[in-house]
């Protein structure tokens, strides 16, 4: 069942550069049948923000800022989410920012049975991004896009700027993961690994570290056996991973 979502930006934390990969990401997911951005509109600040809301029927949502120091826009977006979650009239939010205040509301979204997935910049601090059942970063997905030849410049500083060395702490959650639900030979379907490494750790994405697909971010660690195996009915092949076995000497 495809997904119906909220499309939730907070239009003060997130550029407006990032709209037409956010965009196309987000549909990856579900049907984003509810899209607003919150801001004050009357600050130039969300100036890049307004010829684009047309072209991706996003609505806007007016947010003055009452009190100096305080963020109004985050309020407002918050009792929207609710009023939305109240109607039943989706069954998943995607909450656009790179902002901690946002942490409770994912919680509290994912308890009334919601899927949540975040979306904002490597700023965004790990308590939000724990909250959801997938977070992505805005990053990867700019250079994804420059990758495919949609902007060239300065494409070999990007990729050193977005693309995250994959670390000891890295291969032993993927390790573990495989060994979690590896059967007797310690084989794993790539497919339930994958879904395990997300829940796990909800900004776990191939794309991170440089490769569109779980599959040869495995293949590129010589601590991991990869093995295809046929399907039924003529179906694609089948990936299975597991540890290597350390041998003897």
């Amino acid at each position: 069942m495809e997904l119906n979502l909220a499309v939730l930006i907070d239009g003060d934390n997130i550029p407006a550069t990032y709209i037409k990969e956010m965009m196309e990401e987000i549909a990856k997911y579900g049907n984003p049948t509810i899209k607003r951005i919150y801001g004050d509109w009357t600050k130039p600040d969300l100036t890049k923000w307004k010829k684009i809301l047309l072209e991706n029927a996003i609505t806007p949502i007016q947010q003055y800022g009452y009190t100096r120091g305080k963020n109004a826009t985050d309020s407002a977006m918050i009792i929207d989410a609710m009023d939305i979650l109240y109607s039943e009239k989706v069954n998943g939010f995607c909450l656009v920012s790179s902002d901690s205040d946002f942490t409770r509301l994912a919680t509290r979204l994912r308890e009334a049975g919601m899927k949540v997935f975040g979306i904002g910049e490597k700023k965004t601090p790990n308590p939000f991004i724990v909250a959801c059942d997938k977070f992505i970063y805005l990053e990867i997905l700019k250079h994804e896009n420059e990758e495919n030849g949609t902007e060239t410049t300065n494409t070999t500083s990007s990729k050193k700027n977005t693309v995250d060395r994959i670390t000891t702490k890295d291969i032993r959650l993927i390790s573990n993961t495989i060994s979690d639900i590896a059967d007797d030979e310690g084989w794993a379907f790539l497919g339930d690994v994958g879904s395990l490494l997300q829940k796990k750790q909800p900004n776990f994405d191939s794309r991170n570290y440089g490769f569109q697909k779980l599959t040869p971010l495995i293949q590129s660690i010589k601590n991991f056996e990869v093995e295809q195996r046929e399907a039924s009915k003529g179906r694609s092949k089948l990936v299975f991973v597991r540890n290597k076995i350390k041998r003897k000497k």
